[in-house]
């Protein structure tokens, strides 16, 4: 129940981190979701299945990175990373 909580809570974060950067909502979500799930295309016209990410911002390629990396590494890997208790042993 954790992962599907830090799961939704990181999709919704990074979804909105996304449409900061100027990407309308349909892209940020299907995006976000590829990027986390690690799965194919996203929606729509820009990322869907003949677009390609090329024409998002820089700053919404990084965020999109970074979802990539937490989506590959597992988030409970993450988690263990950044916590305190982890680093005092």
């Amino acid at each position: 129940m954790s992962y599907f909580t830090f799961f939704i809570i990181s999709f919704f974060i990074l979804s909105t981190a996304v449409t900061t950067t100027g990407v309308d909502w349909l892209t940020a979500l299907s995006g976000t979701g590829s990027a986390l799930s690690n799965v194919g295309p996203g929606l729509g016209n820009v990322i869907g299945p003949e677009g390609n990410y090329q024409s998002l911002p820089d700053s919404a390629k990084a965020i999109l990175s970074f979802a990539m990396l937490l989506g590959r590494l597992e988030f409970f890997a993450v988690l263990v990373i950044l916590s305190p208790s982890f680093w005092k042993s």
